[in-house]
């Protein structure tokens, strides 16, 4: 609950949405409660035993005179007998002193309205019962209409409120998310993030529309109510809802148990979710393995979990909302019940209980039944709305745990500046593990001179990429550190550690966007020229002018799916050429192209890496002749390092390598 609390919050900043909202909902409630109320004067004309509206003004001022005359007089009797009364009878008589005391005072109220009320009947009211009626019902039309365009006015209010907090919120986690290490996407998975970030804000929102919505309005229309059935007679109404404690223990009940459900089912459609993003992602090996009929097992088998859930869902919900007009309806037939026994007896106590100083009229009776009905409406509403209500708190917590994580990755307090233009890059003793306890590097030491090119090469999961994935911090060195120039990496500002790095590695995605912006990509503010001349550098204007449709402007589709690897490559390259790092990362650049394509990246690589220190990954012979200097790795440890010829004369593990043609390792 205390995470949804922080969701309304964020809504509850736009206070003036928000108090526009309530005035509606407090209209919309007066005018339910004003239009139901008005059945009594309806009833009184209509059934005024042919009075006309005056002279029915004219007989409740004198009924009420008579009613409170009469009163007196029996106060005045009642003052004698206590007079005359011996001790033990003073008793009966003060209880019957102070009922007609209580009597008189209900009798001087009800005279006062009458008098005031005749006046506005003379001036207002046709003095025809018809036209009469006439004009109640057109009040009645007009207020209905009031009351709907206030309903409209709150639900377009409280909506605006909701969408614009929850694209406040969505910012935020997308925020957030960005600021997590990478580490973070491996682990949590991206497609649960995405559901979180689309379906659970969705929910959380949910909740919070229905509690400024309807959770305000529906219970402003029951005080509307609850207070015009109290003026008719407070006493009969507190018989009427003996029922409603039992009521609110069982919806209590039934929230929590819907809030558990609910939790549950959105864990479960997060895995649905991983799933269906999985085999979309890898739809290329699923049907080159015949595996279509796995995967829709699988797929059922989890929407088969996610329905139990749903079903449990819509059972408590069906129970609440039952529930809910069962107990309404004990409570209007309780009400029914006595308010007949009262006025057809003619009597002012039920089963011994006071109820009322003087008997109700029918007229009064028929209001305070329709004002319970009244009542009963938006209870049954708000019973159905509750599932959506637990639904927002279950989710609310699901968003928090996102927006309450805290990045590993973040900036120093006090962040250092380097000093030359020229850094040096130290691997100073590093060792790194992931989260799941895998040790990955073994106190690995390689010092790289400003301008050198380093070929790491070895067999898969020995390290590689994750020890130049050390200098942008993805991730931070469990022991030892990565320095540039005596400088800890973790001292400088990330942004601009990441600023000096260049990256193209072997997964050569692009943005659904222009060839234009996916080159201008890190470095927003270059012109279109310096674009062209980055492209030109990588070899790529060619292909991108002649072959293209729309040259610079044509989009590339979904992670450069229009592209062959080759000219998403040259891309790349061009990219990085571009922001013209410091520090230029080479993941298996050219492991996934043709051989023309090697071949013109390799021309590009050739004027590019002078001048930049190079980390570069390979396991091919064309790529490890741009390096000058090799370094092997195996178990997470740098084992060797040197020159092409000085490594096959001593390292047995660089022999079989080149022997095997760097085929077998990645």
């Amino acid at each position: 609950m205390k995470n949804f609390l922080r969701v309304v919050q964020v809504t509850l900043r736009r206070r003036y949405t928000f108090a526009a909202a309530v005035a509606c909902s407090l209209g919309v409630a007066l005018f339910w409660g004003g239009n139901l109320a008005m059945l009594k004067p309806v009833i009184d004309i209509v059934f005024s035993h042919g009075k006309k509206p005056r002279e029915l003004a004219d007989h409740k001022v004198a009924e009420a005179k008579e009613k409170l005359a009469a009163t007196n007089v029996e106060l005045g009797k009642l003052a004698t007998q206590r007079a005359a009364a011996p001790a033990d009878k003073q008793r009966e008589l003060k209880a019957q002193h102070d009922h007609l005391v209580a009597r008189r005072s209900s009798e001087i109220d009800k005279l006062e309205w009458a008098v005031a009320l005749r006046p506005l009947a003379y001036r207002f009211l046709p003095n025809d019962t018809f036209m009469a009626l006439v004009l109640f019902l057109s009040f009645f039309i007009v207020a209905t209409l009031l009351k709907d365009a206030m309903l409209v006015g709150n639900q377009v209010l409280v909506e605006r409120l909701t969408q614009l907090a929850m694209l406040d919120l969505r910012n935020r986690m997308f925020r957030k998310t960005l600021q997590m290490e990478m580490a973070h996407f491996g682990e949590g998975h991206s497609s649960h993030l995405m559901h979180r970030i689309s379906s659970d804000v969705s929910c959380a929102f949910n909740g919070v529309n229905v509690l400024c919505g309807r959770m305000i309005l529906e219970p402003l229309k029951m005080v509307a109510c609850l207070a015009g059935a109290a003026y008719i007679c407070w006493r009969l109404l507190l018989v009427s809802l003996l029922i409603a404690p039992l009521a609110g223990y069982v919806m209590v009940r039934l929230s929590k148990s819907l809030r558990k459900a609910n939790k549950r089912a959105m864990e479960e459609m997060g895995f649905l979710y991983t799933l269906l993003s999985e085999t979309l992602t890898n739809i290329q090996t699923v049907k080159a393995f015949g595996m279509e009929r796995h995967e829709r097992r699988r797929y059922h088998q989890s929407g088969k979990k996610f329905f139990h859930r749903s079903m449990r869902i819509m059972l408590f919900t069906a129970l609440g909302r039952g529930g809910g007009e069962v107990m309404g309806m004990v409570t209007i037939c309780v009400a029914i019940l006595a308010g007949a026994y009262l006025v057809i007896g003619e009597k002012t106590t039920f089963l011994g209980i006071p109820i009322m100083d003087k008997p109700l009229e029918y007229s009064s009776l028929l209001a305070f039944f329709a004002l319970l009905v009244g009542v009963s409406d938006p209870a049954r509403k708000m019973s159905e709305v509750m599932g959506t209500l637990q639904r927002g708190i279950a989710a609310a917590d699901r968003v928090f745990e996102i927006l309450d994580s805290r990045p590993k990755i973040v900036d120093p307090p006090e962040p250092k500046e380097l000093t030359t233009a020229r850094p040096e890059l130290v691997f100073d003793r590093v060792a790194f593990q992931y989260s799941t306890g895998q040790r990955v590097l073994h106190d690995v030491e390689l010092r790289i001179p400003f301008g050198q090119t380093v070929a790491i090469v070895g067999p898969n999961g020995c390290g590689k990429t994750t020890l130049v994935n050390l200098l942008p911090r993805f991730y931070d060195a469990s022991e030892g550190a990565v320095r540039l120039d005596g400088i800890d990496v973790r001292e400088l500002r990330v942004k601009e550690l990441r600023r000096m790095t260049g990256l193209v590695a072997q997964q050569a995605t692009l943005f659904d966007d222009t060839v234009l912006n996916n080159i201008r990509y890190g470095s927003p503010h270059a012109s279109e020229e310096t674009v062209i001349a980055a492209a030109e550098k990588a070899f790529a204007h060619r292909f991108i002018v002649e072959r293209l449709p729309n040259g610079y402007q044509t989009v590339v589709g979904e992670r450069g799916g229009r592209l062959s690897g080759g000219q998403r490559q040259r891309i790349l390259l061009a990219r990085a050429i571009l922001r013209d790092p410091k520090f230029l990362i080479l993941d298996e650049a050219t492991s996934q192209i043709d051989l023309e394509s090697e071949q013109l990246i390799h021309r590009v690589l050739e004027q590019f890496i002078r001048g930049r220190t190079t980390l570069m990954i390979t396991h091919r012979m064309s790529s490890i002749a741009l390096a000058d200097r090799i370094v092997v790795m195996d178990m997470g440890r740098i084992i060797d390092s040197g020159s092409h010829q000085e490594l096959l004369g001593r390292c047995d593990l660089y022999t079989r390598l080149h022997q095997l043609g760097f085929q077998q390792a990645a």
